[in-house]
């Protein structure tokens, strides 16, 4: 079982530790997307100097390239990648809904990749075979992630994911029963709780995947900004308080990272911070800006004083927004190191302030000073 020990508790907030076979994860913690096996424009040196904890690879994308055969022989993800910290997978079912024509069965997805049009299968057991393969600590089972909003449907692609939670969890199958034989004893499962924006949706299917007695659970699926908190509330106190919570997906609005947290999620990991880097989106105390905007073309300040990455540290708007107008590389290397660090140190900053009692003046002082409530 994977180990996860609680400091303290403030309301359903936890403040506590993941013991992974590769190092430890002090929670509340972002993870960096690291979606084929590297963060983009980052190095896992640089990952390391902002901050970062544990990164967290896409089965999907793996499988069409590298391969997982190619990480497995140079001795899983944390090797191949240089990483060697804590690393997580997800199952490649978000990826894989998201592209067109899919074809969903009971046994699994076929759809066409998006690099070859090849046509390809993916199973609850072939997700956790490569997951397996590719050798993370911590690895989420295959689940179905509906892009409808209605009840029914919801309801159907819930009831898919405990079915195929089973599979991914019980060796009821000849390609799950070599997959299992294979696994390290150090590879963790985390279930997928779904159910959309219906609350009594959510609650049963927190009550299935913690009946399976995994190692850990992930909270995805459709969700708004506004009811998230309620739906937290309905998921996290029906999941044992003993294992780690994993909000997927989560982490581009600040916003969510406080709500997660103070509504019992332990980890968080988002493509955005990176994303919006690489566009010239940044991100400050006062909100975002867009470094590229004309205003920025003879300021000579930091993006932040009270930031000490090695963006803000070294370098002034006036370069950035130079760098960016001239399409240098450069410009998305630093943006990149600029936003993931903000993040990373936002969420590291709630640890800090629940530990001394004071996430809630905290919580107010930032989202009002961000939001310029």
């Amino acid at each position: 079982m994977l180990k996860f020990d609680i400091e303290k508790r403030v309301g359903l907030a936890r403040v506590g530790t993941i013991h992974t076979p590769h190092g430890d994860i002090k929670t509340p913690a972002f993870i960096g997307a690291a979606t084929r096996a590297t963060v983009k424009a980052l190095t896992m040196e640089q990952m390391r100097a902002l901050g970062s904890q544990s990164i967290l690879a896409n089965t999907y994308h793996l499988v069409l390239r590298p391969g997982v055969e190619l990480i497995q022989e140079a001795g899983g993800l944390a090797k191949f990648c240089s990483w060697y910290g804590p690393t997580f997978t997800d199952s490649g079912g978000f990826q894989i809904f998201s592209l067109p024509n899919v074809k969903i069965t009971e046994h699994g997805v076929k759809f066409k990749s998006h690099i070859d049009g090849a046509m390809l299968e993916m199973t609850p057991e072939s997700s956790m075979q490569a997951q397996w393969a590719i050798g993370a600590d911590i690895h989420m089972a295959f689940d179905h992630l509906t892009k409808s909003e209605k009840y029914e449907d919801m309801k159907l692609a819930m009831e898919r994911t405990h079915a195929w939670l089973d599979r991914c969890v019980v060796e009821n199958s000849k390609l799950a029963a070599e997959a299992h034989a294979k696994k390290s004893p150090e590879q963790y499962l985390y279930a997928i709780v779904q159910g959309g924006t219906f609350n009594d949706l959510r609650a049963e299917s927190a009550r299935y995947c913690a009946s399976k007695k995994p190692d850990g659970f992930g909270i995805g699926g459709v969700f708004t900004a506004d009811g998230m908190a309620e739906m937290l509330q309905t998921v996290n106190n029906v999941l044992p308080e003993n294992k780690p919570r994993h909000l997927l997906g989560m982490g581009q609005e600040p916003l969510d990272l406080f709500v997660g947290a103070e509504y019992g999620c332990d980890t968080f990991d988002c493509v955005g911070p990176t994303r919006m880097a690489r566009n010239g989106s940044l991100y400050t105390l006062d909100g975002r800006i867009n470094i590229k905007n004309a205003k920025y073309k003879h300021d000579f300040t930091p993006l932040t004083s009270e930031c000490n990455c090695e963006c803000c540290k070294n370098y002034n708007k006036a370069y950035l927004h130079h760098l960016f107008k001239t399409d240098e590389i450069t410009a998305k290397i630093l943006a990149s190191i600029h936003n993931e660090h903000f993040i990373v140190s936002v969420v590291d900053a709630i640890r800090t302030e629940l530990l001394k009692d004071s996430f809630v003046d905290y919580r107010n002082t930032f989202l009002s000073r961000y939001y310029h409530n």
